[in-house]
This record gives C-alpha cells, sequence and structure tokens, in this order.
C-alpha cells in the first residue's frame, strides 16, 4: 500500500481533476482554485489516467466527471481506492437515476452531484467526503431497494416561515445571496435577513453549518438531498 498523500502546503485541500471532456475540466479547475482552501493539483486529464496522475500529483480528493463513460471511470475510482484508500472521491455526474448513484457509491465515490452545481456545494462536498461523510445532490431523492428514503426531520423549536424554507432550499444547492435574490424574485437584503433568521433558527454557527446540519438529519451516516422542515407563514 502507498503511503498516506498529504498537502505540501499546510492547510490546503489538493484536488485533481479527471474529466474527458476539456470545457468541463477548465470549469471544475475554476471552481476548485476559486474555493477557498483549496488548490487543483496535477495535469487534468481522463479517467484512465487516474493512476499515473495521481501518483504524481498526491491529491487529497480528486474530482471525476461520471457521464457516457461511466464504467471505465468508475473502473478508476476502484482503483484510485485500492491505491490509496484514504482518497476523497466526488463524481460531478449526469444522471439522476438512484441506482446510478448507489452504483458511484459502492465504487467509492463519496460525493455524488450533478453537472449543473455550484461552487460552494462542490467545495462542501469536497470536504465532506475527506470527513468520512457521504454526499448526494440535493437535488436527488435516493432510494433504497426501492423504498422512498426516511427522512429524521430537523424541527427548529420556532418553526421556519414559508419564504424562510424557499431561501433554505436555495442554500442547500449552492446559491448565492444574489443569485437566491433573483430566482426568488426578492432583494438580496431581504434574502440575507432571511438568512440571519434561519441560523438563528437552527442554531447554526454559518451557512455551511446550516446545510451540514439539515442533510445530515437525513441519516447521520449519509448526507442527502431531501429534508423535512415545519414551515408557516409566507
Amino acid at each position: 500500500m502507498s503511503a498516506p498523500m498529504a498537502s505540501t502546503t499546510r492547510g490546503v485541500t489538493r484536488v485533481m481533476i479527471l474529466a474527458d471532456a476539456p470545457v468541463l475540466r477548465r470549469g471544475l479547475i475554476g471552481m476548485i482554485n476559486e474555493t477557498a482552501g483549496m488548490q487543483a493539483v496535477g495535469s487534468p486529464g481522463e479517467p484512465r489516467r487516474a493512476l499515473t496522475l495521481a501518483d504524481s500529483a498526491r491529491p487529497d480528493a480528486v474530482v471525476v466527471e461520471l457521464g457516457a463513460g461511466r464504467a471505465a471511470t468508475l473502473n478508476a475510482c476502484r482503483d484510485l481506492r485500492r491505491r490509496y484508500p484514504q482518497i476523497a472521491i466526488v463524481a460531478i455526474a449526469t444522471s439522476e437515476d438512484p441506482a446510478v448513484v448507489n452504483e458511484a457509491l459502492a465504487a467509492g465515490v463519496r460525493g455524488y452531484l450533478l453537472m449543473n452545481t455550484s461552487p460552494t456545494l462542490l467545495g462542501w462536498a469536497v470536504l465532506a467526503a475527506r470527513a468520512g461523510r457521504t454526499v448526494v445532490d440535493p437535488q436527488i431523492r435516493r432510494t433504497e431497494g426501492g423504498a422512498e428514503p426516511v427522512a429524521k426531520p430537523l424541527t427548529p423549536e420556532v418553526p421556519l416561515t414559508r419564504r424562510e424554507s424557499d431561501v433554505l432550499d436555495e442554500l442547500l444547492q449552492g446559491q448565492s445571496n444574489r443569485q437566491i435574490g433573483r430566482n426568488l424574485f426578492i432583494s438580496e437584503d431581504t434574502v440575507k435577513s432571511h438568512v440571519k433568521a434561519i441560523l438563528r433558527k437552527l442554531g447554526a454557527r454559518d451557512r455551511a453549518h446550516a446545510v451540514s446540519l439539515v442533510l445530515s438529519a437525513r441519516n447521520p451516516g449519509c448526507t442527502c438531498g431531501a429534508h423535512s422542515f415545519t414551515a408557516t407563514g409566507v
């Protein structure tokens, strides 16, 4: 077994990108490099070069494209996990099929996000995967054995209003205050007020902590997209 990987810069998460599509590779590199505490490393390339690139780049995490060549990519993920068991693998995928999600998780993927993910959600998923959590895009409702997933409600002492629940849904998508305002047709200042109220009611330190609380409530061992809140008012 190879020696554990280590960041050359203290506190920086080194992330390797494996994607066939050049445009996607460039986009993912930009998203990682724009995320505080993260750095894209190594020569980005195709999944078939995974082990060669990992041997030279020594990443802490790997972000892979999971699209048309899914079988080959998942084989690469299995190879990476065998050689580097501690590596965190996050997939950027095209399919919302629960069977595909489960197949990816079985191959060693610890984060499964859709192609339209945001830089915030991608960065959070990488950190969560490194911490040993399983992250599934909030847009996907996973099913186990054909049954609907059972959510563990997280109910604040003071219920969220309907509008606060709408804002929370946007936070789960990793949207910025400006984008939330555009999506919900409200001002950015109003969004900030709702976010403050959400944090207070959940007892969360910040936005990331709020998202973590909501997603973790669904299943202590799995961070998934479904959540349940009591909402009142408008």
